[in-house]
């Protein structure tokens, strides 16, 4: 599996939250990989989620977004 092209950085999710992306990893079993980040509101918590459904579209209002829009690489 080819590393998927995620930058590092501040994104904002489709529905308004904003997230770090602070790393990606792969799952130890499928080789799957995942991206590591970090809710910028309430706890702050840490959570992974798989790379392909960062990157995919979704339909609400029969309008079409990207699920993350980077906002802000970092260096």
């Amino acid at each position: 599996m080819t590393k998927p092209d995620i930058k590092l950085g501040i994104y904002r999710h489709f529905k308004g939250n904003r997230y770090e992306v602070l790393d990606l990893a792969r799952h130890s079993e499928t080789e799957e990989w995942m991206v590591v980040y970090r809710a910028l509101y309430g706890d702050f918590g840490l959570w992974v989620r798989p790379a392909s459904m960062w990157l995919e579209t979704v339909e609400r209002d029969g309008k079409t977004f990207q699920r993350f829009m980077l906002e802000e690489e970092n260096a």
